[in-house]
């Protein structure tokens, strides 16, 4: 996508979608950071966390590419979560040579709290929306970043989150 793509009428009115993201994001990293102070790596032990706890994963290299960590960088993630009583590598039964990794009880109340946590750092960060906003907010971010997760191995992000913003797209 080049800044052609751009519709006339965002240039227009100078809409910078960089920009936009970027202070949202800076926002969420501050207030987050400093609310997932006690649990290992912050921001990046809790997605791990919460990727092991809500979804069905199952290696450690598909948690990295759920995430999109390096391998060598999420070892030493899992290692202190791990350390610290909240995660633990399993044999995968379905194949002894990967490790699974599995949320602990421990694991478990620690997510649900930080949960809880992040939840408020979310809503202070998005306070100047409206609670309907703030939905549809956190709901076309999930569909954009699942779209590039998704998306095959080189292809172009931006045209995957056009598929989600506009399913004709998707056609062509």
């Amino acid at each position: 996508m080049s800044a052609a793509d751009v519709p006339p009428a965002d240039r227009e009115r100078g809409v910078n979608f960089g920009w936009s993201l970027g202070m949202v994001l800076r926002r969420w990293q501050e207030f987050v950071e400093e609310a997932l102070q006690d649990l290992p790596h912050g921001s990046r032990g809790y997605h791990i966390l919460a990727v092991v706890v809500h979804e069905d994963v199952p290696t450690q290299g598909a948690l990295a590419a759920r995430l999109v960590i390096d391998r060598s960088v999420l070892t030493y993630v899992i290692d202190d979560l791990e350390g610290a009583g909240l995660i633990e590598r399993q044999l995968d039964p379905r194949d002894r040579r990967a490790r699974r990794i599995v949320a602990t009880e421990k694991g478990r109340r620690v997510l649900a709290d930080a949960e809880e946590r992040v939840a408020r750092a979310e809503d202070y960060v998005l306070g100047g929306l409206s609670p309907e906003q703030r939905a549809g907010f956190r709901e076309s971010a999930e569909r954009a970043a699942e779209a590039i997760v998704s998306a095959a191995p080189g292809t172009d992000p931006c045209l995957a989150v056009e598929s989600v913003i506009d399913p004709a797209s998707r056609a062509a």
